[in-house]
């Protein structure tokens, strides 16, 4: 019972685990090598890609960039010479495609970009272990310098919250809003139990390797509170190859138990800062709970609040239009406000 669990443990959230002990163990450590090992072996055999890239929308363009040695895919829209934008971040396993519709509609009104994260969708992935919170940081931080941004509206999803908001606290002066969707500024969140299978060696490669699209969709779509598009669930696990894998767990085990003074420093520079925010939050959300959505008004007090029903982890798919209209509406005030 207990290794059927484990293998039906796909995906978690943007959540806080301690760190496992036997960090160095070596069969822990050689499913993320070039070669892989027999675990590395079952997830290359398995993995396919069934769906491939999609059309963008209609008035959305992308092209690659390199910034700190990574290339990426950026997605754009709106006018490309605005030095304010929407920044959208997303988390995992997700990809700058999971903003499509988003995207294309928030870009009807201002400039609106979107990149995938090192590791994840059509970025450049590697073994080399150097995906932590700090280099996400300096990432998003030199992609926005590099593509001539200097006030940033943040749209983010999942770990995306993460990320961005630890780069906002540095960098207070250049954010205009946040828009949040099942993340934030997560103080007294203890976690989601799936991540620390993903914190402990050999089991979180484990549960990598034993990964396969049946048992992705299925954990999914039973944890949801309807079905996800089969396209959606498609998108996503044509990413999850065993680069993407890795990254997650390096990610996780980066993260470790620092969250809650992260989020109380976040907190401080937020709260005094006073801007504007959207939450929207499902309020089936089996991995990051919905009460957590009014606790953001702790670092956002003039957040506007909404915890849709029948809906799970991703607002945006569950809940599309809906979603969209709650965006837009939002960030046509704001930008024009803070320009």
């Amino acid at each position: 019972m207990r290794r059927l669990i484990v293998c039906a443990l796909v995906v978690g959230a943007a959540v806080i685990a301690p760190t496992g002990a036997g960090a160095d163990d070596p069969s822990s450590l050689q499913y993320c090598t070039p070669a892989g090992g027999p675990l590395g072996a079952i997830t290359d055999a398995e993995h396919t890609v069934v769906l491939g890239d999609q059309p963008l929308p209609r008035g959305v363009t992308r092209t690659r960039e390199t910034v700190d040695g990574v290339s990426t895919p950026v997605m754009q829209a709106g006018p490309a010479d605005a030095h304010g934008a929407v920044v959208f971040v997303h988390g995992n396993p997700g990809s700058s495609r999971d903003f499509d519709q988003l995207v294309g509609a928030t870009g009807k009104f201002t400039r609106v970009v979107a990149f995938d994260m090192p590791g994840f969708g059509h970025a450049d992935k590697g073994f080399d272990g150097t995906y932590t919170t700090q280099s996400t940081v300096q990432f998003i931080g030199d992609m926005v310098a590099h593509l001539g941004i200097t006030r940033v509206h943040l749209a983010l999803h999942d770990f995306g919250g993460i990320w961005a908001l630890e780069w906002a606290r540095a960098n207070p002066g250049s954010l205009g809003s946040v828009v949040l969707m099942d993340t934030g500024v997560l103080t007294g969140y203890l976690g989601h139990p799936f991540a620390y299978i993903w914190n402990v060696p050999a089991i979180g490669e484990e549960n990598m390797a034993t990964t396969t699209r049946q048992t992705f969709e299925s954990t999914l779509n039973a944890q949801n509170p309807r079905p996800l598009p089969q396209a959606f669930l498609d998108r996503m696990y044509d990413d999850y190859d065993r680069q993407t894998r890795c990254a997650v767990l390096s990610y996780y085990r980066d993260l470790g138990n620092s969250g809650e003074s992260r989020w109380e420093a976040q907190t401080a520079v937020f709260s005094k800062l006073d801007l504007p925010a959207l939450v929207i939050w499902g309020a089936d959300d089996p991995y990051i709970p919905s009460s957590q959505a009014e606790n953001q008004k702790n670092a956002f007090p003039q957040a506007e609040i909404h915890v849709l029903p029948d809906t799970g982890h991703w607002p945006f798919v569950d809940e599309p239009g809906t979603t969209r209209n709650l965006v837009t509406s939002f960030l046509r005030r704001v930008v024009a406000r803070r320009p």
